[in-house]
C-alpha cells in the first residue's frame, strides 16, 4: 500500500471536483501515450524531490518517504505520479505540495480526492 500524488502543469481547477476529472483525463492521457518525455517543469519538480531525499537505492534513502520513485519514468508530458509510504506521507505530502505550489504545479491527492 502507498499513498499517492497526482502533480501537473495547468491552471489551478476551481474545485475538488474539477481537479478530479483533470485528474483521471490525465491518468488516461497517462495510459495511452506513456512515451511522451516530461515536461520541463514536471523534471524540475522532480529534481527538487530528490535534493530533499534521494532515490530509493540510492545512499541515504532509509530516510526517504518513496514508495517506489519518484523516478523519471513516473512522469509523463505534463503530470507526475508520486508513491509515498503511509509513514513518509506525513511529511512528504506537504512538502510536495509547496514545491508544487511553488512551481506553479496542481498538487492532486487522489486518495482524499482533494487539491493540495
Amino acid at each position: 500500500m502507498s499513498y499517492d500524488l497526482a502533480v501537473w502543469e495547468g491552471p489551478r481547477p476551481s474545485s475538488d471536483d474539477e481537479a478530479a476529472a483533470e485528474y483521471e483525463r490525465l491518468m488516461d492521457q497517462m495510459d495511452e501515450d506513456p512515451d511522451v518525455p516530461p515536461s520541463a517543469p514536471i523534471v524540475s519538480f522532480q529534481n527538487e524531490l530528490l535534493a530533499r531525499w534521494p532515490a530509493l537505492g540510492a545512499p541515504g534513502d532509509e530516510a526517504s518517504p518513496w514508495s517506489t520513485g519518484p523516478e523519471i519514468g513516473d512522469a509523463v508530458g505534463p503530470i507526475m505520479y508520486i508513491t509515498m509510504t503511509y509513514s513518509g506521507a506525513q511529511e512528504g505530502v506537504p512538502y510536495a505540495a509547496e514545491v508544487a505550489r511553488m512551481l506553479g504545479l496542481v498538487c492532486y491527492d487522489p486518495q482524499e480526492e482533494v487539491l493540495r
